[in-house]
């Protein structure tokens, strides 16, 4: 066997005396196409969900959570498959993460994952590798499909057309805000014990008295009549508002605070120079002489902006408003201190000013369970127990 390998090694490093120099090119290139089939051949085989389930970690735990989104079943009839969000679409990405990918060949070989115990004991560290990954390319998958210039931002709900026009201002990666919206995220994350839940239910005891206040606890949709059809804007969670008026469905409710005198100034904040925010309004209400009654302006010696105090007097539904913040903030306090304390001593409340929070607050994200209504409420709660109100 030796001498029979020995004997095809020299043949082969033989020079060719009688094969023309057209021939060897032209077995050459044949060779290559073979070579490059076969190559791009075996590298769809794995970019198909049959092979990404042939394992039965993946099959086994991820893939049932799938079946169950909009992802798996939709009304347009679109899914997707694993290799449509977790394989880059650029070929020299796609190579690039397919090496990557030989360290979870290894994981799967020697059962690093191999149980449902261990996958779960896992989780959150698979997850922030993905999470991390997403936001390094600006979720390139997701905008394979979900392109921002494609998307009717303007039919959205006003909650949801508010957050979106501000991701697609900054071309946001969507992982920022979606993390869950195909998976079940980590156990360690999910520490809020129902916080929103519970201040919704508590919200159906709430009296709706003529001139006192009341608290939102959620994203509420506000419009300019009672019968609820023209769009005002959204009340931010955590917003003082004033009752003015009922009907069976709706309140009335005055919203007072201050607004940057800049671009259509659709937002308005609670107090001069502070960035919390009270509410976004429609375009057509901020630019309204009517809707909006204005008063003095200001100018922010720190950043230069002049602000305008204003008022505006909206409707929304009568539901999810309470007549006391206190529940509130407990709830918020609780969620910040048992979710912000997994990774490191959170700061004390009182540590950063109102307007320094929000920055300190995203940094924290990526790593709880919170949805957006959450997130607004457990920030609003820092920014009011914030050094800015220390001493008030």
């Amino acid at each position: 066997m030796k001498e029979f390998l020995l004997k095809l090694w020299a043949t082969l490093k033989r020079p060719a005396t009688k094969i023309s120099l057209g021939t060897l090119t032209l077995g050459g290139f044949v060779a290559g196409v073979i070579f490059w089939g076969g190559f791009n051949t075996a590298l769809e085989a794995t970019n198909t969900e049959a092979f990404c389930i042939s394992c039965h970690s993946m099959r086994d735990n991820v893939y049932p959570e799938l079946q169950h989104t909009v992802h798996w079943s939709n009304t347009s009839g679109v899914r997707a498959t694993c290799p449509d969000c977790h394989v880059p679409h650029n070929w020299t990405d796609k190579i690039a993460r397919k090496m990557q990918a030989s360290k979870e060949v290894y994981a799967q070989i020697f059962g690093v994952i191999g149980t449902r115990e261990k996958f779960l004991d896992k989780r959150l560290e698979l997850a922030q590798h993905e999470w991390a990954r997403f936001s390094a390319n600006g979720s390139a998958e997701c905008k394979t499909c979900h392109k921002y210039e494609s998307m009717q931002i303007e039919n959205m709900r006003p909650a949801a057309r508010l957050q979106m026009a501000q991701a697609a201002e900054r071309d946001q990666s969507c992982i920022d805000c979606h993390k869950g919206i195909a998976h079940q995220l980590p156990a360690e994350m999910d520490s809020t014990g129902g916080m929103l839940g519970k201040l919704i239910s508590m919200s159906h005891s709430t009296s709706y008295d003529k001139d006192k206040p009341v608290y939102s606890v959620n994203f509420l949709e506000m419009y300019v009549d009672k019968e609820l059809t023209t769009d005002g804007g959204v009340l931010e969670p955590a917003t003082k508002v004033t009752v003015i008026d009922d009907s069976k469905e709706a309140i009335r409710v005055s919203i007072t605070g201050w607004r940057k005198m800049k671009g259509f100034g659709r937002v308005i904040y609670e107090d001069f120079g502070l960035n919390i925010a009270s509410a976004a309004l429609s375009k057509a209400v901020a630019q309204s002489d009517t809707d909006v009654r204005t008063f003095e302006t200001k100018e922010d010696d720190l950043t230069g902006l002049t602000w305008q105090r204003v008022e505006v007097d909206l409707w929304a539904k009568k539901a999810n408003f309470l007549d006391n913040i206190d529940p509130v903030w407990t709830e918020a306090k609780q969620a910040y201190d048992t979710n912000c304390s997994l990774c490191h001593t959170q700061p004390d409340v009182a540590h950063f000013d109102a307007n320094t929070w929000p920055g300190m607050f995203d940094g924290m994200m990526g790593f709880v369970n919170f949805d957006q209504a959450t997130q607004a409420l457990v920030l609003k709660y820092l920014q009011k127990h914030s050094s800015t109100f220390a001493d008030h």
